[in-house]
């Protein structure tokens, strides 16, 4: 929400600073979330003027203007290629050091073309204050030489945009944030009523509402003769400061109205309308050319506004290009309603459409307003356009519902801690709108019709406590007593944390993705059941409920993959859905790695690149499961995995077949070529609920170990094993030959080939051996190194290689 400070003060007699006005709109719940002061950024902008432009002697497009910056110093040497740059002009002048915010450049000595050049002559786009770059800006003859261009213009008038949350709908108008700004002390709020227009002839359209639900109250009114064109100073200015572009007066009358007084409307040309108007369901395939020059299908689901010849308007979202107001327009209907919030956000999110008129809408308006919205509105065509105004058609509510709320003035000090006298209550409540009576322990609060979302006791005392200051609360200790404290985090979370810190120390970045995928790649996950199809899908690509990670991951790699970063490694962790019972839903670490994106670190590894592979995904899933406290013991790795996962490339991570903790392995080129994604896909999904909880035991504590004071010692095998020997088998022998000494043990190359039978492999492994109590002597070392061999060959029937 943008708006003005002077505008801002058209609502609120204030002499606050802006910076005090900022930070009160924060505190009350109206989050400032930019200041945009134009004059500030403008100040170093001059008026000047051309006293001579000649020819470029090296450039037919460019000019060598002498200008007169009207500070009594010498003319300025200004190289200009503006077509309209010429003696006697009065434009607006930049001295070197300034910056240009439509070029976001600082502005320096320059030579163009070997002509010196110690300014700039500015254009309006060059100064964002409109989009003409044609030229460069001519003022009036008049204007004073040497003054700053910002304070002539009238251009201080600083812009404040503030960030509102979804329920505070009565503040999308600036006529509602100066009511609470004067509830918080900051001026007085001026709320002059307005009077009803006296109608000179029956309105002679007549309204039908269909189906009330959707349209609980249509308020219309004719206006006979008015004189379109465009909108005067003071409105254009209004609307240019927030970003709107002006139209013509009826039009830029109804964004005036939405902005300032959170009530949007709509104009038809009146005769273009056809006869009576219906507001009703659309039928389905009919069609409507917006004014957004958009054609749109729509079906019976969506609330349009029709008159004889078809459809004439999107109800509360857009209006018809077909009905729409121009400078011909002599006759205007000025329409003023209710929409249910539901399907404006419906209709919206369907259409892709995101008007100032359904963001208000969907959010609610005020009810109490339709009929005076109406009036103010034809007051102010009236007083721009002209013309004779007929009586109002009224369908249907013109007010919201009373809403008493019995409050007991002790519920501040219950829900909030502190304590507020009930005079202040009265006078903070009375100007925010409601009302109140009785001066017992307990009052009654009347809700003023536009605070829709202000339903009990604890939004009263939501509103107390946001007007006389949050940081009035009290910090308060939780009392904790003698009992030992209670962990705050339940064993999902905890995994949940350990699991993404232990991927995000591998390397890897985390991502959040849909929850929803496509039903097709649900149905290649193992997914697509009928229970886990959404029945109102926020897109057509995002229709079920996902039955793994993966998808959206992969989808979220191949992006980054087609903006040219291909060496991706992402993870999340997330639930996924198997079925619609609660044990369905279940909580899945997964990655994905492509290209160069590798977990091997620097040093010598078998594999010989740093090319993305299985045993990434492998160290990945284990990294998971050790960080959340599986028995890594007691885990078995089974050839192969589902469907998705490439056959010779893949494993399966179970305690037992009855219990699959995880898959992992490279995605099966027929499921990367469903996802539309590019080259070897590196993937693991691990199911974090299916870890066992372990058993906790009474165990005294045990010494921190602490680091060897002694070097240690690496000693490499290499062992010929037959080729169905698995290299983890070598690995976990050579691991049990002493468990204390024995730190570290890894393969670091694998050679199957020339020299080698066909029928066997080579693999070398590195051993490190860590003393603790002493420095051991080399025929300590090689009994160590003796009895890895022994045990090795023992266990794997393979022998050392000469």
């Amino acid at each position: 929400m943008k708006f003005t400070l002077s505008w801002l003060k058209e609502h609120l007699e204030t002499d606050e600073p802006l910076d005090k006005l900022a930070d009160k709109l924060t505190m009350i719940g109206l989050e400032v979330e930019n200041i945009e002061d134009k004059a500030k950024a403008l100040a170093p902008f001059t008026i000047a003027r051309v006293i001579s432009a000649e020819q470029h002697p090296n450039a037919d497009r460019l000019r060598v203007c002498m200008v007169d910056t009207g500070d009594g110093a010498e003319p300025v040497q200004v190289v200009c290629g503006a077509p309209n740059a010429r003696a006697g002009l009065i434009s607006v002048f930049s001295p070197p050091g300034t910056y240009i915010p439509g070029k976001n450049i600082t502005l320096g000595v320059g030579t163009i073309r070997g002509v010196e050049s110690r300014g700039m002559l500015c254009s309006a786009a060059e100064l964002q204050i409109s989009e003409d770059h044609d030229g460069i800006m001519e003022l009036p003859a008049d204007a004073p030489l040497g003054k700053g261009y910002a304070d002539w213009a009238g251009l201080g008038d600083p812009t404040i945009e503030i960030n509102l949350t979804p329920n505070r709908q009565d503040c999308t108008g600036v006529h509602g944030i100066a009511r609470d700004l004067s509830a918080a002390d900051m001026g007085k709020f001026k709320d002059p009523g307005i009077r009803p227009i006296k109608g000179e002839f029956p309105c002679p359209v007549e309204v039908k509402v269909e189906d009330a639900t959707l349209c609980p109250g249509f308020a219309l009114r004719l206006v006979r003769g008015v004189k379109n064109g465009p909108s005067p100073e003071w409105l254009q200015k209004r609307l240019t400061s927030i970003g709107l572009r002006p139209i013509n007066a009826l039009v830029d009358i109804t964004n005036f109205m939405t902005y300032d007084r959170a009530r949007p409307l709509h104009v038809f040309d009146a005769k273009k309308v056809q006869g009576n108007l219906t507001v009703r369901r659309a039928k389905d395939g009919e069609t409507l050319l917006a004014l957004d020059g958009r054609t749109y299908t729509l079906d019976s689901n969506i609330c349009v506004i029709a008159d004889e010849h078809g459809v004439e308007s999107l109800a509360g979202i857009m209006g018809g290009e077909a009905s729409g107001c121009d400078d011909n327009t002599t006759d205007v209907l000025i329409e003023s309603a209710l929409w249910n919030e539901i399907n404006i956000a419906q209709t919206g999110r369907k259409l892709g459409i995101n008007s100032d008129a359904r963001y208000r809408f969907e959010r609610g308006v005020d009810p109490a307003f339709m009929v005076p919205g109406l009036e103010l509105a034809t007051k102010l065509v009236l007083a721009l356009c002209g013309g004779t105004p007929s009586e109002n058609v009224v369908v249907g509510k013109q007010f919201g519902e009373d809403r008493v709320i019995d409050f007991p003035l002790s519920e501040v000090k219950r829900l909030a801690g502190i304590e507020v006298p009930l005079v202040e209550v009265k006078l903070i409540l009375t100007r925010l709108g409601f009302m109140l009576a009785g001066n017992g322990p307990v009052v009654k609060i009347a809700i003023p019709s536009w605070r829709t979302d202000v339903h009990g006791k604890a939004d009263i005392v939501e509103e107390i406590v946001r007007i006389v200051g949050v940081d009035k609360v009290p910090m308060t200790p939780f009392e904790r007593g003698e009992e030992p404290r209670k962990p705050v985090l339940t064993p999902m979370q905890l995994r949940t944390r350990r699991a993404k810190r232990a991927l995000g120390v591998r390397g890897m970045v985390e991502a959040v993705t849909w929850s929803f995928i496509t039903n097709d790649a649900a149905k290649l996950f193992g997914g697509g059941q009928s229970e886990l199809v959404l029945a109102n899908p926020i897109a057509a690509d995002l229709s079920d409920m996902r039955p793994s990670l993966l998808p959206g991951l992969v989808a979220a790699v191949q992006a980054n993959i087609n903006r040219g970063y291909p060496d991706v490694a992402l993870f999340e962790v997330g639930q996924v859905f198997r079925g619609d019972r609660p044990e369905d839903q279940l909580v899945a670490a997964s990655g994905v790695r492509h290209g160069f994106a590798s977990s091997k670190g620097i040093g010598r590894h078998w594999a010989g690149s740093a090319a993305a592979d299985a045993m990434d995904a492998k160290a990945d899933a284990f990294a998971v499961l050790a960080a959340a406290g599986a028995p890594m013991q007691a885990l078995q790795i089974v050839p192969g995995g589902p469907a998705w996962l490439h056959p010779g490339r893949s494993g399966t991570i179970q305690i037992g077949p009855q219990n699959v903790l995880g898959t992992f392995g490279e995605l099966h080129p027929r499921a990367a070529e469903a996802l539309g994604a590019d080259g070897p896909m590196i993937v693991f999904e691990v199911i974090l609920e299916r870890i066992p909880q372990g058993k906790q035991r009474a165990t005294r504590a045990k010494p921190v170990l602490e680091l060897s004071a002694f070097q240690p010692v690496s000693r490499d095998f290499a062992f010929i094993v037959d080729r169905s020997v698995k290299a983890g088998d070598i690995v976990r022998a050579a691991q049990n030959v002493d468990k204390k000494l024995i730190t570290d043990v890894t393969v670091f190359d694998v050679y199957e080939g020339k020299g080698i039978d066909p029928d066997k492999k080579s693999i070398a492994i590195a051993v490190t051996i860590q003393p603790r109590e002493k420095t051991m002597t080399d025929q300590e070392i090689d009994a160590v190194a003796a009895k890895v061999v022994a045990d090795v060959t023992k266990k794997t029937g393979g022998t050392l290689r000469g």
